[in-house]
């Protein structure tokens, strides 16, 4: 599988935490749609299928991540 470099990834992660707090998915259908597509692409870049999983999966392959820290998972 094709890895998608790290800045890539954090931009994605960025995009997406940034609709996310301005609740993009209440928002507009263009708002929603752009949300979708990031979370879409989040998925595709770290070969998950949802986006609690490409999250963790992406900020794991960030710089400084620690691939022992599962603070990420929730209950």
């Amino acid at each position: 599988m094709l890895m998608a470099h790290p800045a890539v990834l954090k931009d994605l992660v960025e995009q997406y935490e940034t609709l996310r707090a301005l609740h993009a998915e209440d928002g507009t259908a263009e708002a929603r749609q752009r949300m979708n597509d990031v979370a879409y692409t989040l998925c595709v870049s770290t070969g998950t299928r949802d986006i609690d999983a490409a999250l963790i999966a992406a900020r794991h392959r960030l710089p400084g991540a620690r691939v022992e820290d599962d603070s990420l998972l929730t209950a």
